[in-house]
This record gives structure tokens, C-alpha cells and sequence, in this order.
């Protein structure tokens, strides 16, 4: 039995809220600080291009690995953004980072592979390597880690038996944490050290808000890296993602699980990304209004009652202790406590039992990805909604 993605729920939620208001004759608009989807949609470059290609391509089957010319441009990206040599035939495209995770964990683990990766941290990765019969190793991760696993932890959860492979992921979801060069090159040692697959998702590079992120082929040449058009890139329904796989002896089973699970990557998707890569005015545009959307989310939440925040320096997530709120409203844990705050508020957030299912119940996660006044309107409501479940009980 694999669990449920439960932003995805929700989200079904949050727009059956839409629905409800709607049919209601309400004006009032439900809040997404739930979905980790940036609000504007592809770079103007993308969409002309796409629209080129639907005009004058075919459009049929790629190769599995993907069009040589999208292959080289992502990686002269390499040299381009951290100095690291990445040849065209290292990087192979995927139907999104999901696709990615998929072949990845297929072609690196067998079932019973004990795979650690920190806790909290993105759900599919558990759920992917569970449907595959791995076994999770949790290392649960503390604001005094800054919410990234540790080489101490590593060496703790390989008493428990040998660990195959490590997941990272730089900044992370949910907290939008980093991790700096130097755990980077002592997390990559120990891997090397102990013969451990490294794999590490840098989906939200680009989406810098304080301290810029290493990849972790700086670090360590063999290990395999993860990225998308997704997040920075604002194509997250286009589907298109790749891995850059250096050590060619896991090529072969990789393409004959791109071949067999996913044909190829969309066509029209591959022919507008390559543009993707020169939008970069426009799309750190958005960066700086995550930046400021960051700004007025710290600002606001605490007086709503959201006073324990992560402090990220990168993706578009904040994560808080709910514990307080929860003892206010009676809420058993934060999924119940999402489900108040959508109904009286109209604000859809995520509950921290997506990212860990044994401490995440007194944790939920905040996206900023949409506007800055939808930023704004939602710490209003949070906070009206505070005030009035903060203030005692008149006396008759």
C-alpha cells in the first residue's frame, strides 16, 4: 500500500473549497499556499517556441535519452553555472524529476537496498523506493541541522546494517534549507568511503533567497544529479527533467528503463526548453518576488500564530512548529489542522505528514510561490482567524 502525495489531496480540497464558494455566490478566493507550482507559466521564449514547433514539427518519438540539442545546452549549463565539466552524452532527459527518481532508483537499488535520505523531505522519494521493495533509512533532520542530514547521523544509521544509498536534496523541500560545500564534500566522502550510491536532487537551484547551493558534482564526480524545468524554470505541466549520470556503466539500464517506462520525453516540450536556458532576466524576476514573498510571510505568520519557522535559503517553502495551534484548536494533528484553516480561511496549506510521517503532525508547510498579495491577503486571514481563536471566552 503506497501513500497518497497529500498536496495533491490537498489541492483536490482547496478546489473543492473553489467550488463550494463559488456556488455559494462568494467572492472570496481560496489562497494556494499548499502546491509548490510557481504562479506564472513558462518564459514568452517558451511559448513561441512551442508554438513553432506545433507549426513546423512533426512531433513524434525523440530518443529515449533525449534531442541532442537540449542534451548539450543543459550541459553547458554546467561550466556555465558551478564550472563543471559535463559532456552531452552525461545527461539524460526525463518526463519530469519524477521520471528521473524512477529510472534512478530502478536502476541503482534492488529490493531490500536500505536507501537514507534526511526526514522531513520530499514524500515520492519514499514512496517511490517503498513500491519498489527498498527499505527507508529516516535520519531525522532538526532545525539544529539545519534540517539536512549529517555525517553522524549516517554513521548512526549504519549500525543498523549497510546503507546502499544516500539522498540529498539541496535546497530541500519542505524547508528550503541548503547544504553548504563543506557538509556537501563530507557527505560525498563518506559515500565514497562506504561504497554508497549518492544521489542528489537540485530541482530548486536557481531559486536562491540566501545562501547559493553547490551541486554535489563538484564534490563528487559519480554522483548522480537531478534537476528540472519545473520549479526555476516555471514549466512544471511540460515535463521535462533530466539526470546527469557520469559513470556510463549504468547507461545501458537506465536507457532501457526510459525506453520501456516512458518512450521519450514530450517532443514539444524538449524543443521549447532548449529556450528555457536563455530566460534567465525574466526568471529571476520571480526569484526576487519569492524573495519578497519569503520577506512578507516572516513578517506576518508570527502574529497568526505561526511563530516557529524554518529560515530557507532556497526553493519556496516555509516549514513551522504547529504544536500551539493545534492545542487551540483541538486538532489532533496539522492534516486536521490544514483542513480548519482551509475551511475558515479559505488558505490551502500542506501538512508536515507528507515530509514526516512520525513528526510531521505537528509541523505544515507554507508555499510561496503564487503572488506577493496573495502572500499579503493570506497572513491577514491568519491572523483575523488568530486573533479570534486566541481571544478567551467572554464572560456572561
Amino acid at each position: 500500500q503506497i501513500p497518497s502525495f497529500k498536496v495533491m489531496d490537498v489541492m483536490r480540497q482547496a478546489q473543492a473549497k473553489e467550488i463550494a464558494l463559488k456556488e455559494a455566490g462568494s467572492s472570496t478566493k481560496v489562497l494556494h499556499l499548499e502546491v509548490g507550482q510557481p504562479s506564472t507559466g513558462a518564459p514568452q521564449k517558451v511559448k513561441d517556441a512551442a508554438a513553432a514547433a506545433v507549426s513546423s514539427d512533426k512531433l513524434g518519438y525523440t530518443g529515449a535519452l533525449g534531442t541532442p540539442e537540449l542534451r548539450s545546452k543543459v550541459a553547458l549549463e554546467y561550466t556555465k553555472r558551478y564550472g563543471v565539466q559535463v559532456e552531452p552524452d552525461e545527461v539524460l532527459m526525463t518526463t519530469g524529476s519524477s521520471g528521473a527518481f524512477i529510472v534512478a532508483f530502478t536502476a541503482l537499488f534492488d529490493a531490500g537496498s536500505r536507501v537514507a535520505m534526511a526526514i522531513p523531505g520530499y514524500p515520492c522519494y519514499r514512496n517511490i523506493l517503498q513500491a519498489l521493495g527498498c527499505e527507508i533509512v529516516a535520519l531525522p533532520a532538526t532545525a539544529e541541522s539545519n534540517w539536512q542530514p549529517t555525517v553522524a547521523m549516517l554513521d548512526e544509521a549504519a549500525k543498523g546494517g549497510r546503507i546502499d544509498g544516500l539522498i540529498v536534496a539541496s535546497p530541500s523541500n519542505p524547508t528550503g534549507t541548503v547544504i553548504l560545500g563543506p557538509q556537501m564534500q563530507e557527505l560525498c566522502d563518506w559515500c565514497t568511503r562506504n561504497g554508497v550510491f549518492f544521489v542528489s536532487d537540485e530541482i530548486y537551484h536557481g531559486l536562491t533567497l540566501g545562501n547559493k547551493p553547490v551541486t554535489s558534482l563538484s564534490y563528487k564526480r559519480d554522483s548522480i544529479v537531478i534537476n528540472s524545468f519545473s520549479k526555476y524554470h516555471c514549466m512544471t505541466g511540460w515535463r521535462v527533467g533530466w539526470m546527469v549520470v557520469k559513470d556510463k556503466s549504468l547507461h545501458p539500464a537506465m536507457e532501457a528503463l526510459l525506453q520501456n517506462f516512458f518512450i521519450s520525453v514530450p517532443t514539444l516540450a524538449q524543443l521549447a526548453a532548449v529556450t528555457a536556458l536563455d530566460c534567465e532576466e525574466e526568471l529571476d524576476g520571480h526569484v526576487a518576488r519569492y524573495r519578497n514573498n519569503l520577506r512578507v510571510l516572516l513578517e506576518g505568520l508570527p502574529a497568526a500564530g505561526f511563530d516557529r519557522l524554518s529560515r530557507p535559503d532556497g526553493a519556496f517553502y516555509l516549514y513551522c512548529e504547529v504544536s500551539s495551534l493545534l492545542s487551540l484548536t483541538k486538532a489532533p494533528d496539522s492534516l486536521a489542522l490544514c483542513s480548519i484553516i482551509l475551511r475558515d480561511c479559505a488558505v490551502a496549506i500542506t501538512s508536515g505528514l507528507d515530509f514526516d510521517p512520525v513528526r510531521g503532525g505537528r509541523f505544515a508547510r507554507f508555499s510561496f510561490a503564487g503572488s506577493t498579495a496573495d502572500m499579503e491577503d493570506a497572513c491577514q486571514r491568519l491572523q483575523r482567524w488568530y486573533s479570534k481563536l486566541a481571544k478567551p471566552p467572554s464572560k456572561l
